[in-house]
């Protein structure tokens, strides 16, 4: 089924039908861990026969199904299938309801994907939604899905400005990644532990939200971590159609700097590296990327250069935890490469612990009413303050902004005989508690006694000490 997936490149978009119910394929087919959520079930699934529609539940899934970042999204759809298929072999739903997926291309930009989410909730009728990848989206997608009262379980949701700014107060909007402003903090914290003698350092990141934000927290860590340091070069690639690399990095060897740090990701970040690799920069300059290892792994060659701070949006790298350390981890890389022949990535992760989140909540709400199928309201209450044992480690969604929060972690490529591609060495792997990382859930937002841009920004301003103090 991967090769028909690819094959039809999920029709362009055009509301396809994916899962397990219309797939029709059994537990046995795919090797299902049954145990994945939680404990309860089963009870859950007993009361609720008879009780619960036998209707398939409609979810939306949009994300970048074609171009440059389709090795970032694509994992997205099928971390969701995955989760679904492994849901509907087992009865489904509170054992009843089996999950119908309709897909869509969200490549096109915001306007084409609110069209298309629209479309999905008023024509199609879903009942729920999930995906979205690229931070323009986001931003467009997510105040859309609280008007349409579209309870939405995004498969990033990372920009602090989509819950700070454009959905403060969120009720049915949901984000399933850390923050981004830990993920520019993150970056600067492993620069400087890595290598605490940067003075120089250059920036290459793509020109739209994603880049502009993450280059914003990534200075204001920066400014307190390596206070000698400076930016001696700043270069920004046309998103997301940027091939050719060979002026920005003709500019970045120019400046010589001692680290290049980037925010680029899928197809435009591997064009660069390889490019980067002829023209001899690596050889001069470490890297420091923060989703560079985000795509797909096997994306990246055995030509990564070694030794580089290797980010994964500060999220998930299937081999961490170790499958001793992490059973949900070794389950759910096991099914994944078995059913899509291919190792997971963050994305993948997200959307699929983001579908095993709606499902923990929809049995609780479920047994708390005493049975039936739950309102949103119900489900919402349930996902506010949920924690799960996900395979990237402890996953809670934060009561007060909707936020799914895990420890963020980055590690440092290498290249093991176990892969054909570099990987994470294990020797290398930081891991940092989220809430050391960015704002707390209480600080104030911007145009609130601050007008910095975002409250993670105000916070480290405020409140850290500069290196050396």
């Amino acid at each position: 089924m991967a090769s028909e997936l690819e094959r039809r490149d999920l029709l362009k978009g055009l509301g396809a039908t994916l899962g397990g119910a219309a797939l029709g394929l059994g537990g046995a087919a795919l090797g299902v861990a049954r145990d994945v959520a939680v404990a309860g079930v089963a009870e859950a699934q007993e009361t609720a026969k008879g009780r619960v529609p036998d209707t398939p539940v409609k979810f939306g899934h949009i994300t970048i199904q074609s171009g440059p970042g389709a090795i970032l999204g694509l994992p997205s759809l099928k971390g969701h299938t995955l989760a679904a298929e492994e849901i509907n072999a087992a009865g489904g739903l509170l054992g009843r309801r089996k999950i119908e997926t309709l897909t869509a291309d969200e490549a096109a930009g915001p306007e084409a994907t609110v069209k298309e989410l629209k479309r999905m909730k008023l024509v199609e009728k879903i009942d729920y939604f999930s995906g979205v990848i690229a931070a323009h989206n986001q931003l467009a997608v997510g105040p859309v899905v609280e008007e349409l009262k579209l309870l939405t379980i995004m498969t990033e949701g990372c920009i602090d400005k989509l819950f700070e700014i454009e959905v403060p107060n969120p009720q049915y909007l949901f984000g399933m990644t850390n923050i981004l402003s830990a993920d520019g903090v993150t970056t600067a914290l492993a620069v400087a532990r890595a290598w605490p003698e940067v003075k120089r350092i250059a920036v290459i990141n793509p020109d739209y939200a994603f880049g502009r934000w993450f280059q914003l927290h990534f200075d204001a860590a920066r400014e307190k971590l390596l206070p000698g340091s400076e930016i001696v070069s700043e270069v920004w690639a046309p998103f997301p159609n940027t091939t050719d690399f060979t002026s920005h990095i003709t500019k970045t060897v120019a400046a010589k700097p001692d680290v290049i740090v980037t925010s680029m990701w899928g197809g435009m970040y591997v064009a660069f590296y390889k490019q980067a690799l002829g023209q001899g920069l690596f050889r001069r300059a470490r890297l420091a990327g923060n989703i560079n290892f985000g795509v797909v792994p096997q994306a990246i060659g055995k030509d990564h250069p070694e030794g580089a701070i290797a980010g994964v949006h500060s999220n998930y790298h299937f081999t961490y935890a170790p499958a001793g350390a992490s059973a949900a981890n070794k389950r759910f890389v096991e099914a994944y490469q078995k059913r899509w022949s291919e190792y997971p990535s963050y994305a993948a992760e997200a959307a699929y612990t983001g579908l095993y989140l709606f499902k923990t909540a929809v049995e609780r709400a479920h047994k708390q009413a005493g049975g039936g199928w739950p309102e949103d309201d119900a489900v919402i209450r349930q996902l506010e303050g949920l924690s799960i044992e996900a395979p990237s480690g402890l996953v809670t969604i934060r009561k007060e902004d909707h936020r799914a929060y895990k420890d963020v972690k980055v590690g440092f490529s290498k290249n093991l005989a176990d892969y054909p591609f570099a990987v994470w060495d294990p020797e290398r792997i930081m891991t940092i508690p989220v809430g050391q990382m960015t704002a707390p859930p209480g600080w104030p937002k911007p145009g609130r006694g601050h007008n910095d841009p975002s409250a993670t920004v105000n916070w480290i301003k405020t409140t850290w000490k500069k290196a050396g103090t």
